[in-house]
């Protein structure tokens, strides 16, 4: 994985590009590159050709792709925007992959600041990809097809299960009496810390201290009010158990490599 470091000029003088998928991302990226320049093409129906474009963007279901790159007619640029799969399926067009590292809703999307894994078949086709994330004003970073399964893994850790996570807490919080807007600025203030002091150190809470009283405490209450949530704490209470028991070997690490 390496990042890679563009101006916003099309170095593939590839500037009409054709989007085929009708979808929340095929509607977003369609507007977001034609904002930024490119002579865009739709979004498009499934089972467009790709006829007037320079490239082509598949925004497709990742089962649909190969059968979508086989409408395509030959000579021109074709990539879709799945994270875990690889080049393999848009055969035998030069290939590339666009994937935005960034949720999109019914609301749309702002790319400008995400990342962007790319790949591409041939240095033209990485260079075409490449500079998609330059002109939204993202950061490109190349993922082999043998990492990308890991690479969507982490995404959707770290976007769909944390909604799926937050689910649950607003879950627990509602039989308390509690509603979702008190949770909010404790989220917010806890990915922040996340972002800038990374997880060991900005993990707080009766895990992190050891209180392994109150920790029980909390188990016995949702045995009660969500039982069904009972696996999931524990494999979350085991996971931070983890990760605080190794936050305190490297802070001892680094007072004894202080002290000599």
């Amino acid at each position: 994985m390496r990042e890679l470091e563009r101006d916003r000029s099309d170095t593939t003088g590839c500037s009409r590009l054709a989007v085929v998928g009708r979808g929340r991302l095929g509607t977003a990226l369609a507007a977001a590159l034609g904002d930024a320049g490119y002579e865009v093409h739709g979004p498009l129906g499934r089972g467009a050709d790709g006829s007037g474009a320079d490239a082509v963007l598949l925004c497709v279901p990742d089962a649909e792709i190969a059968g979508a790159a086989a409408s395509i007619v030959p000579s021109r640029l074709v990539g879709h925007c799945s994270g875990a799969t690889g080049l393999a399926p848009l055969a035998p067009h030069e290939a590339f992959s666009f994937h935005p590292l960034m949720t999109v809703t019914t609301d749309g999307a702002r790319f400008a600041g995400a990342g962007a894994a790319i790949a591409g078949a041939t240095p033209r086709a990485l260079s075409f990809a490449a500079d998609l994330a330059s002109a939204l004003e993202m950061n490109a970073v190349a993922i082999d097809d043998g990492d990308r399964a890991a690479y969507h893994a982490a995404a959707s850790i770290a976007s769909n299960f944390l909604v799926t996570l937050e689910a649950a807490a607003e879950r627990l919080a509602a039989a308390a009496g509690a509603d979702r807007e008190m949770l909010v600025p404790l989220v917010r203030a806890t990915v922040e810390n996340w972002a800038k002091l990374g997880p060991g150190r900005a993990l707080t809470g009766p895990v992190a201290r050891g209180d392994e009283a109150t920790v029980a405490r909390q188990r016995a209450a949702i045995a009660e009010r969500a039982p069904d949530l009972l696996a999931l704490f524990d494999a979350l209470v085991d996971a931070t158990r983890a990760l605080a028991q190794a936050e305190r070997a490297t802070a001892h690490a680094h007072r004894e490599a202080v002290l000599t």
